[in-house]
């Protein structure tokens, strides 16, 4: 099975997050947050957390997400805190 990594999803690519809402990555940029057209309650556009993101869609399939070790250390702070 190949995995995608984080930081190479680009502007237009679907993602699913941890909670279950799909999304389309708004930017090309690298690091631990990414602007994203979340369709939840309602759909709206703002920052994800890079972690958050479980699998992305590529070629019509659905990739399980690679994260950086600075991703996975700040979802455990995350996690630690109770957010």
């Amino acid at each position: 099975m190949s995995l995608v990594k984080t930081n190479d999803l680009k502007k237009g690519a679907r993602i699913q997050l941890s909670n279950g809402w799909y999304a389309t990555i708004q930017d090309n940029r690298k690091g631990d947050t990414r602007i994203a057209t979340v369709e939840g309650f309602v759909t709206e556009t703002g920052s994800v957390y890079a972690h958050d993101i479980v699998q992305a869609e590529m070629g019509g399939t659905w990739v399980p997400v690679q994260h950086t070790a600075k991703q996975v250390e700040l979802k455990n702070r995350v996690t630690m805190w109770g957010f």
